[in-house]
């Protein structure tokens, strides 16, 4: 068994227009949500053995604050580039290099590919995953490799503006 979550990166700032898309922040909302998120990770003991985060600025921001609330050191935070503007086909590549020894992962990325895949390896589909929201999966499967499309099981859905149980 093997355990997915998908974190959407947090509300980004466009004040600056001449900032391209991978290079924006994220705002103080956003700064604020992520913290939340990684606060209501601690609160159910989440920790997931590995992170993965697609390489633009408020992704991998999202991914820091998240790591610093879990005691996770920032420079275990994998980059994967394959996953800023990726398709579903593209995140089930990173998903399936995933090190067999880790029984789940956290990766840190866009939509629209977070919440398609979502409906992808589960039975369950989704309108949006919100910004800051985590969808967590559950996948019966031995290793990453076997991921495939309807495995999985959406299990939990967690955003901001969610009150936390």
């Amino acid at each position: 068994m093997k355990t997915l979550m998908l974190m959407r990166h947090a509300k980004s700032s466009h004040d600056d227009s001449s900032l391209t898309d991978f290079d924006r922040p994220l705002n103080e909302r956003g700064k604020a949500d992520a913290e939340e998120m990684g606060k209501r990770l601690v609160k159910n003991n989440i920790k997931p053995s590995i992170l993965i985060s697609s390489p633009a600025k408020r992704t991998l921001k999202t991914a820091k604050h998240v790591a610093s609330n879990l005691g996770i050191k920032e420079s275990d935070i994998l980059l994967e580039y394959d996953m800023y503007d990726a398709s579903i086909q593209d995140l089930l590549h990173v998903i399936r290099n995933i090190d067999d020894e880790k029984r789940s992962a956290m990766l840190f990325g866009h939509n629209p590919a977070f919440t398609g895949l979502i409906s992808y390896l589960t039975h369950t589909p989704i309108e949006n995953l919100p910004t800051a929201g985590i969808a967590t999966i559950a996948l019966p499967v031995q290793t990453w490799k076997q991921v495939a499309e309807k495995c999985g099981e959406l299990i939990w859905i967690d955003f901001p503006k969610k009150p936390s149980s």
